[in-house]
């Protein structure tokens, strides 16, 4: 079955072909020729992650999901949430981002944050959605090299290793993205019509 990943983002690519295994055939927005800047300016993570899914269903009529993902850190009410990937700038650097949050926690005693993952998925023009969390704790340096985002000031909880300093197969074990995929891996898996392409 051929579905669409509405996004271009090779990290996410990676990641979540890694996790789909042979079950399905993943496009990216740019395997559809799709090559519109999707805008990202809802209030929550669900409402973006719906507003990118319809927005490829309704221009190609194409079975899609999109995510969206936000790290809560509690000692920031909550911050960055939704503003995750633009916390210090619409450039979405990552280590900008890192850097601002490192300098906002400070020497803060409370470090609990966690990763949510939110996926929309529009098949056959109706909406589901899954959710990931994995809670953890930020700490005050970078570590590790693999990954992506907040992933190197990130431990999740159980671990004394970043998400930088994990493989992806031990990430992908893990992870919000991860837990929220494999729900709506079984999901399309329990539709009897998901074996095969409905567009």
């Amino acid at each position: 079955m051929d579905i669409v990943f509405a996004t271009n983002n090779r990290h996410k690519l990676t990641e979540i072909n890694n996790l789909i295994g042979k079950s399905f055939c993943l496009l990216s927005l740019a395997d559809i020729n799709l090559d519109n800047d999707i805008p990202e300016n809802n209030p929550t993570i669900e409402e973006n992650a719906l507003f990118k899914a319809w927005y490829v269903y309704r221009a190609t009529g194409r079975n899609v999901f999109a995510d969206d993902t936000g790290l809560e850190v509690d000692a920031l009410g909550g911050e960055p949430g939704v503003h995750s990937a633009r916390f210090a700038g619409e450039n979405k650097n990552s280590d900008a981002n890192i850097d601002k949050l490192l300098a906002l926690l400070g020497d803060h005693k409370n470090r609990r944050a966690r990763f949510r993952t939110i996926i929309a998925l529009i098949f056959n023009g109706a909406e589901y959605l899954f959710e990931g969390i994995a809670e953890g704790t930020i700490i005050k340096s970078r570590r590790g090299r693999d990954g992506f985002g907040y992933d190197p000031v990130f431990i999740p909880d159980g671990y004394d290793v970043t998400f930088a300093e994990m493989t992806l197969q031990e990430k992908n074990k893990i992870s919000h993205r991860a837990i929220a995929f494999e729900k709506l891996r079984v999901f399309l898996n329990g539709i009897p019509e998901a074996g095969h392409d409905e567009t």
